[in-house]
């Protein structure tokens, strides 16, 4: 079935040889060809990467020009660019070819370039106008991937402003395609609904106390004696993969079933013996991340074993680091995972987790443009001449804190000035297809005569797996020098075009180095300055320059390393784990990074002597390169430092005289029933404050120890101004005069407002209550007995005479019989005494 915007096409019944996306095509050359964009919906299998470039080609829009289809990953662009050169019996390179960052196939006679979505960017920046290209296909676009919604917001201006004629189809399996319609000002939705078979799913849980491929390679063989078919099972990432396969190699025993991983590091090699159909009379599991949920055919598929996991990449810009992350499949993805089962006959799918924990999965993954490193985003709209994103058509604007982290790092980096506009270094930066770090290492390093090393650094920084897994670079520089797999001679080659255009940026930008050349750590460092690190002596853990902590394994040589120029962690930002690193040696540091440190007197609170302690420090960031003991030298710094340490401490715990804590919780009363005009004294201003009223009155001390009560009153004495000092003792007064002349002091902490402990014989006579503030604010009397035990409350004194005096006075002359009880206390004589021997 097929549903269209506008566009009615008669169905057909489908030929063997034709595909679900047939039946949607006629309706979508009837858009492309009246307007200029369209959104294609179609489910993985029905066909549109393969089909829909083709029927597109020999459109009357497309006159002679090229097609781009773009795919998020490389194994996606090649396989595409092979299945259409076949279907035309021809080879990749002729009318069909492919671009890769790791490969390419092009011809002059070619028509459809299948191209992977970084190369895209480059090339609008290189031909803002497209001018030899007549339509951009975007295929597989729900995965959001940041370089695809950078090049369609780059495709969209174009379109607006110079390519009216350039047609654009963002083509996806689940996309919401209301929302991409109106992004491509109300563009023509076509959906086709597939034709899959049904899936049979079936729910086995997980134990989070066991390893996840121990699980799946039992679900697995679960699964091989369950039904015939091949498998295809997602992990989360090539670890998984490696330990999943060689849990299954020793338990299958089947001689018939090949075992074949796919993630994106393999060589192509081995990535097309995974996506190939099995050998008649042969079977097939092949262990796969998330690229194959959409982007890829797998042959003869109808069994899907789902981990429910997948991995991706996540931003911290609080620290500038981008790492890997372990997370729950979104719905779409496990609903994507389930439907290759079904591709050509009914299949079944097992998934590792409960069915009622479906529901509480999310509905799609993050975009990667909300959660990833933009300062290659804004690199290269600094080269397209855009400062300000918002002013491109971005499907999901990109986060503010992560747009001003990466302005800032571009702005260290030297490739913008502090007002956005990119340098003539940040132009030569855009020009090399890599992370502005990795650029900006190539560069400098081709000043310097290492253009080939930092090269070949990027290579294995920005390719994962290539050199192997060591963490140590030049074990790893040493493994891709020797590598002899077309990988390797792929990513030579490539490194030594990037070394080119290093050479060439270097020979353009003024005052070209001629110091030394640099050893791989400092090329290193010139890409991830933030990143240095210096060993705690422990034998594995690492401070680095932005303050975070990193280890590496007690056992790595490099593990005992004073100092490291570390380029990729993982794991949590407070200790992460290095995987890549570089020995730097002390003086190369110094020679390096001279002009960056810094020398100077650190004063700190030491907390088991309470008193403040300095020493001398040279400092790389959060790196201490030396330090030794110094005196603390008194003045306003070495104030602030014990203040601060008071405050840490608990103000409570200074010897604040009983006069003083009256005073505090005094205003304290007042600022609550009068805020615009008493100042807030409460503890937690104070602590906050400390720096501002406490600090002045501690110059000249060192130590907790040396605060004494005078020197707390004159700090007390600045926070209350003269006029309210003056009415403080009319307003709440420290003491209250009781009838028989005793001055009590009112206190003015408890919990029900000011209270009065008193006797109540010497308030007898008194027919008012007591008040404060002129008479606002009733005083809480707490009456007591002769022995000064608590007889009762009351805010109320007349009403306590003529109510339950009656029964506090019988009460009272049996326990207390030589004291004066009265009928009528209201009229009888206050008294401190008991009444005379004989009366």
């Amino acid at each position: 079935m097929v549903r269209r915007a506008g566009y009615p096409v008669a169905m057909s019944a489908p030929s063997p040889s034709s595909l679900p996306i047939d039946d949607a095509l006629p309706a979508l050359t009837a858009a492309l060809r009246a307007g200029s964009s369209a959104v294609l919906v179609a489910p993985p299998g029905a066909g549109k990467t393969t089909r829909v470039p083709l029927a597109l080609l020999e459109e009357p829009w497309v006159a002679g020009r090229k097609i781009l289809v773009l795919e998020p990953r490389r194994i996606a662009a090649r396989a595409a660019a092979e299945r259409m050169a076949l279907s035309l019996g021809e080879k990749a390179g002729e009318r069909v070819g492919y671009r890769a960052r790791f490969g390419s196939k092009i011809g002059r006679h070619t028509r459809i370039e299948v191209i992977t979505e970084g190369i895209f960017t480059r090339m609008m920046l290189d031909d803002p106008e497209l001018s030899d290209v007549a339509g951009v296909l975007f295929d597989e676009f729900h995965e959001r991937s940041l370089d695809a919604d950078l090049g369609l917001a780059l495709a969209l201006d174009c379109q607006s402003a110079l390519r009216e004629d350039l047609r654009l189809l963002v083509m996806s399996a689940t996309l919401d395609g209301a929302r991409v319609a109106a992004l491509l000002n109300g563009a023509p939705v076509i959906e086709s609904l597939g034709r899959a078979y049904p899936v049979e799913t079936r729910y086995l849980g997980r134990d989070p106390r066991e390893p996840i491929e121990r699980q799946m390679a039992g679900a697995i063989q679960r699964a091989l004696a369950a039904a015939p078919g091949s498998i295809l099972a997602f992990l989360p990432g090539a670890a998984e993969i490696r330990r999943t396969e060689r849990a299954l190699r020793e338990g299958v025993r089947d001689p018939a079933v090949d075992i074949a991983p796919l993630y994106g590091a393999l060589p192509p090699a081995e990535q097309d013996r995974a996506i190939a159909p099995a050998a008649p009379g042969r079977r097939k599991v092949v262990l796969a991340t998330s690229i194959a949920e959409t982007s890829l055919t797998i042959e003869g598929v109808r069994l899907v074993v789902d981990s429910g996991l997948a991995r991706v990449p996540r931003f911290e810009p609080d620290v500038g680091l981008t790492r890997l992350e372990t997370v729950r499949v979104s719905r779409a993805g496990a609903d994507q995972r389930r439907g290759r089962a079904g591709r050509t006959e009914p299949g079944l799918c097992w998934r590792l987790w409960s069915e009622p924990e479906t529901a509480s999965l999310p509905a799609f993954a993050t975009p990667e443009i909300l959660a990833a490193d933009l300062s290659r985003l804004m690199l290269d709209l600094a080269m397209w001449g855009v400062r300000d994103p918002a002013t491109l058509s971005f499907l999901d604007p990109p986060p503010a804190a992560a747009v001003s982290e990466a302005k800032a790092l571009l702005v260290a980096l030297g490739a913008l000035d502090t007002d956005g506009q990119v340098s003539e270094r940040g132009r030569a930066m855009g020009r090399l297809p890599l992370e502005p770090r990795l650029a900006r290492m190539v560069i400098d390093g081709a000043r310097r005569g290492a253009g080939e090393v930092a090269a070949l650094i990027a290579a294995i920084v920005s390719e994962r797996g290539l050199g192997g897994d060591a963490p140590d670079l030049l074990h790893r520089l040493d493994d891709l020098r020797r590598d002899r797999s077309r990988r390797a001679d792929e990513a030579r080659r490539l490194a030594g075009r990037w070394a080119e255009e290093g050479e060439r940026a270097a020979g353009r930008l003024p005052g070209r180095a001629g110091a030394d050349m640099p050893s791989p750590a400092v090329l290193l460092a010139l890409a991830f300055p933030d990143r240095l690190a210096r060993g705690r002596g422990d034998g594995s853990r690492f401070v680095l320059a932005n303050g975070r902590g990193a280890r590496l394994d007690p056992t790595s040589p490099l593990a005992r390393a004073r100092f490291l120029s570390v380029a990729e962690l993982t794991g949590t930002a407070d200790e992460a784990r290095i995987l890549l690193a570089a020995e730097l040696d002390e003086a190369e540091l110094e020679a390096e990074f001279g002009m960056a440190i810094t020398e100077g007197t650190e004063t700190g609170f030491d907390a088991a002597s309470g008193a403040l302690r300095a020493r001398r420090v040279r400092r790389l960031g959060s790196l201490v390169l030396a330090e030794r003991t110094a005196p603390v030298t008194v003045g306003p710094e070495a104030a602030r430092a014990l203040a601060d340490a008071a405050a840490a401490r608990g103000l409570e715990r200074l010897p604040w005289s009983d006069p003083q804590r009256q005073l505090l919780d005094r205003v304290r009363f007042l600022h609550a029933s009068a805020p615009g005009i008493w100042p807030d004294l409460s503890a937690g201003t104070l602590t906050a404050t400390v720096e501002a009223w406490l600090a002045p009155a501690l110059e000249g001390l060192t130590a907790l120890g040396q605060i004494d009560a005078d020197r707390l009153g004159r700090a007390l004495a600045g926070l209350l101004p003269w006029e309210l000092a003056r009415r403080l003792e009319e307003d709440a007064p420290t003491h209250f005069e009781v009838p028989t002349g005793s001055r009590l002091p009112i206190d003015y902490a408890s919990e029900g407002g000011p209270t009065l402990a008193v006797r109540v014989q010497e308030l007898f006579g008194l027919t008012t209550h007591p008040a404060i503030a002129g008479g606002r604010v009733p005083l809480t009397l707490a009456l007591l007995s002769p022995a000064h035990r608590p007889i009762q409350l009351t805010r109320n004194l007349p009403a306590f005479w003529s109510g339950s005096w009656r029964d506090v006075r019988a009460d009272m002359r049996g326990r207390y019989p030589r004291h004066p009880w009265p009928e009528d206390p209201a009229a009888a004589e206050p008294t401190r005494r008991a009444k005379p021997r004989g009366s």
